[in-house]
């Protein structure tokens, strides 16, 4: 369906079909006609690929998608904009639609069962209440998918694009770092949607490794300790893993040492490799 980046044409739909926006599940819907073909083209929606997109709203980018790719499955919690989809997607026959939340749908399932002899990638413009877990969901699960296009907030962007080790490192930064590349494609600005949120976004791809360089002897365990270290940013490594994981100092401090550490780094100072060794020497030194 064509216009679908026009107000007029939007509103139109949603008088039709009584929808209203949700500020709870972060709707703000893609109105800038430039934006969606260069997500689709470098989210690698391609002939003899299949696309996982995560939240459809009327479907501006899923008709992109959709033009370009084999085959979309696209997962969308609001029930209330299935069938706006099945009026605004309705010339497609290579799309179809789950009414489902992305945190519990079986992915694994969903693609055996739907993407069959295709590269799968996955496409999405994320709400800012949901960006982390998503992500780190599709990475985690080490799903049979090539790359994850996803739309975020700018800052949100800068965290996941940051390299271990700088100041705009986060726990997400390793975590990301460790399953996949991430590049950030462009910005887009908040006057691309409708109704227009209160900041700017940024388009991001990361391009799944098949088998991580660095790997964890206990990834479990090395995330936990991941997590911990980032949980109190203002505090030393040491302080904020042994508050968090509730380690006594002297063990995370010999912990630290023994990884090669000064045990009052800032985690955003460690690089993944430090990372590794530290959350390994802990292991032993705390007897877990």
């Amino acid at each position: 369906m064509e216009g679908l980046y026009e107000i007029s044409t939007i509103r139109s739909i949603m008088e039709r079909h009584g929808f209203s926006f949700s500020k709870k599940l972060g709707q703000n819907f893609l109105i800038n006609p430039s934006v969606c073909p260069r997500i689709a083209e470098m989210g690698g929606a391609d002939k003899g690929v299949g696309v996982i997109e995560v939240g459809t709203g009327v479907g501006v980018l899923t008709h992109e998608l959709a033009k370009r790719a084999d085959k979309v499955c696209a997962v969308e919690l609001d029930e209330r904009l299935i069938p706006v989809l099945e009026e605004t997607l309705a010339e497609h026959n290579n799309v179809k639609i789950f009414n489902d939340d992305i945190l519990k749908i079986d992915l694994k399932k969903l693609i055996a069962e739907e993407m069959q002899g295709l590269r799968v990638v996955v496409c999405a413009n994320l709400p800012y209440y949901i960006t982390s877990p998503v992500i780190m969901r599709l990475l985690e699960e080490r799903l049979p998918i090539d790359a994850v296009t996803v739309m975020v907030q700018k800052e949100a962007a800068a965290r996941l694009t940051a390299q271990c080790g700088t100041r705009e490192s986060g726990a997400v930064t390793f975590a990301v770092r460790y399953f996949s590349e991430p590049k950030q494609l462009f910005q887009v600005s908040r006057g691309s949607f409708f109704p227009a949120p209160n900041v700017d976004s940024a388009v991001v791809r990361f391009d799944i490794k098949q088998a991580p360089p660095q790997t964890a002897e206990d990834e479990k365990w090395f995330f936990r300790v991941v997590r911990a270290a980032f949980q109190q940013r203002r505090k030393t490594l040491c302080n904020s893993v042994s508050a968090t994981l509730g380690v006594s100092k002297s063990a995370v401090s010999e912990a630290a040492v023994s990884a090669g550490l000064d045990p009052a780094v800032r985690p955003e100072a460690m690089t993944m490799e430090q990372m590794l060794r530290f959350a390994s020497e802990l292991k032993s030194k705390a007897n877990i």
